[in-house]
């Protein structure tokens, strides 16, 4: 059935084909998995199914950058495996997912990558790319890095800065997991928050007795996303490392992303949907599981000007990408945290409701529109990830992902009609404008009319390439720069080099000089004594006075200078006359200094 579906012609007539930078009346003649021809009059074979598209847009498919499907996390097994997410995310016009890998701590992370292939490839029914999540650091990890580029066909890798003793890195691990993203084309996706301050924070929200999912939202204040975000971006920039954060959930991160930019850092994020529609005040609703049903990381925020802050973002590009995040859990395993916030399952659902409830607040309420919809849920995606123009847009030679979607149109979300895992529909009862009527996957026609039409297992893994334009071209020019606007300075400026053959990084050169030929000061005894120092030229030795000190003539402030010998160390130094202080440091004294 699949393999007939896939050599299917299909013509879809009298629409507008709607891309990131321009809409234009076209019909779409789509055949073999492949878009042929784009245009009016067509000479197209007869045969093909006609989809009349009268008065719809005709969109890229949608692809949605994060998404967890068919693993555990923090105990619960999440609530979609690759065939039901992928079927949800089909539905809701998406034609391609993301998924993260995260490998435990100390494991393969090709063997976590070979488990994940092996589950996805037997049910995904949509086109489907892993990025690795890097949950630790060492020699191993970077080897795996670059074999799971070079043989694989991954081109991401996730880190976190929360997550303390679970996924957490520390700074200079980041450092070194980011050059080598730099060095091998990958793209560094990064969790920022400051995790040693959330720890801290837990811990003492617990102790007031706060147990509850405000707790979520009390022990991850935005400051310590926003710091995060800057120390981010500030390690990538050393590194010489394009960055592209996730989870950006506050108006200060977003904030510091749009000052990043404007600086020249080669900076890209992604929100998710929960985060630019709803606020924190879920948090603190009296029902306990309608609160811990909100549980995300970061969280979302108590300022209720934040979603449509983020939207904004979105609209005016300091925010490339929005995704949904999917990791669906049901009533039942968040109540493993039922009496301590820090041990709910972090996850919501949003697979299959992410286009349309963007299209809704975003496009409806004129934040953004058609176009930019289509970059935030599709185009930038497939720039950022070295997938365009074969994904990501309607022309000539594109994989045929295609989705007619109705902006008249209406729907109801309700968790009782969801696709989706889960038991619980954030977005419960949103009136949508924006339906998608027809979705076609790779050519083959999965969904019209809310019917689903597809096999199980009959999506494939899409391998990435590696260094992408859209994020590594300018580190390019500016390495060239740099080398040439360095090539002619004196000696006494640091030069620098090109070291990659094609992508290139900036190296160190120290300068060269005569060697030093004068005197070297002697360690001082107290300085010895902290560094564990012996004897060195110079010193004079302590014969026959082992275990007496030796006076220098410098008062030692931490011992008595007083003998009962008579003598004194500084009796060579003239005496004066005591004063008065009137006003001394630290306030006035009556008494004789």
């Amino acid at each position: 059935m699949a393999a007939n579906m896939g050599s299917m012609r299909i013509l879809i007539k009298g629409g507008k084909v709607v891309n990131d930078d321009f809409t234009q009346e076209a019909d779409v003649y789509i055949e073999n998995g492949i878009i042929q021809q784009v245009g009016k009059e067509l000479m197209i074979p007869g045969g093909a199914k006609v989809i009349d598209a009268t008065g719809k847009l005709v969109l890229p498919g949608g692809i949605d950058t994060s998404v967890h499907m068919q693993d555990s996390f923090m105990n619960a097994a999440i609530q979609d495996d690759f065939y039901s997410g992928t079927k949800a995310a089909l539905m809701g016009g998406t034609t391609m997912v993301m998924a993260l890998v995260l490998p435990e701590q100390h494991c393969s992370l090709l063997d976590a990558y070979e488990n994940c292939r092996g589950q996805a490839d037997a049910k995904a029914c949509c086109d489907y790319a892993l990025h690795v999540g890097v949950t630790w650091w060492g020699s191993k990890v970077r080897n795996e890095m670059e074999t799971l580029v070079r043989e694989h066909g991954v081109n991401s890798f996730q880190m976190f800065m929360a997550y303390k003793d679970f996924m957490m890195l520390r700074d200079s691990e980041l450092y070194q997991a980011m050059q080598t993203c730099k060095d091998i084309g990958a793209i560094a996706r990064v969790h920022a928050e400051n995790g040693e301050l959330v720890a801290e924070s837990a811990k003492e929200a617990l102790d007031l007795g706060i147990s509850g999912p405000e707790g979520i939202e009390i022990s991850r204040p935005e400051e310590l996303e926003s710091e995060a975000t800057h120390r981010a971006v500030t390690i990538a920039n050393r590194a010489r490392c394009p960055i592209y954060l996730v989870n950006v959930s506050s108006m200060s991160a977003g904030d510091m992303i749009a000052a990043a930019k404007m600086q020249g850092k080669v900076v890209h994020a992604e929100t998710t949907v929960a985060h630019a529609v709803l606020n924190g005040m879920q948090y603190y609703h009296q029902d306990w599981a309608h609160a811990a049903a909100h549980v995300i990381v970061p969280p979302l925020r108590i300022d209720p000007n934040t979603p449509g802050y983020l939207m904004g973002l979105l609209g005016n590009d300091t925010l490339s990408v929005v995704a949904s995040e999917h990791r669906p859990f049901s009533t039942k395993q968040r109540a493993l945290g039922k009496e301590d916030f820090t041990k709910i399952p972090h996850g919501v659902a949003g697979v299959q409701d992410r286009m349309s409830v963007i299209w809704e607040r975003g496009v409806v309420t004129g934040k953004m529109d058609e176009n930019r919809f289509v970059a935030v849920t599709s185009s930038n995606a497939a720039k950022i990830y070295n997938l365009y123009p074969r994904k990501g847009r309607i022309i000539p030679g594109a994989d045929a992902d295609v989705v007619v979607w109705d902006p008249d149109a209406t729907r109801t979300i309700s968790v009782s009609t969801q696709v989706q895992g889960g038991d619980f529909n954030l977005y419960e009862g949103l009136r949508c404008h924006g339906v998608p009527l027809v979705t076609i996957s790779r050519g083959r026609l999965v969904c019209e009319n809310g019917v689903f039409m597809c096999a199980e297992g009959s999506g494939k893994f899409y391998p990435q390439r590696t260094f992408p334009d859209f994020l590594y071209k300018k580190m390019v020019q500016r390495e060239k720069v740099h080398s040439l606007s360095y090539h002619s300075v004196t000696s006494l400026t640091v030069k620098l080099l090109l070291t990659h053959p094609s992508y290139c990084t900036q190296a160190y050169k120290g300068v060269a000089r005569d060697p030093y030929s004068g005197d070297v000061a002697m360690v001082a005894n107290t300085m010895k004594k902290e560094l564990g120092l012996g004897p060195i030229d110079g010193d004079m030795p302590n014969k026959g006075l082992q275990g007496a000190r030796v006076h220098q003539g410098v008062r030692d402030l931490h011992e008595s200078s007083f003998s009962l010998s008579g003598s004194q160390v500084d009796d060579h130094i003239p005496k004066r006359s005591s004063a008065r202080i009137l006003a001394p440091p630290g306030g006035r004294s009556s008494g004789i200094w």
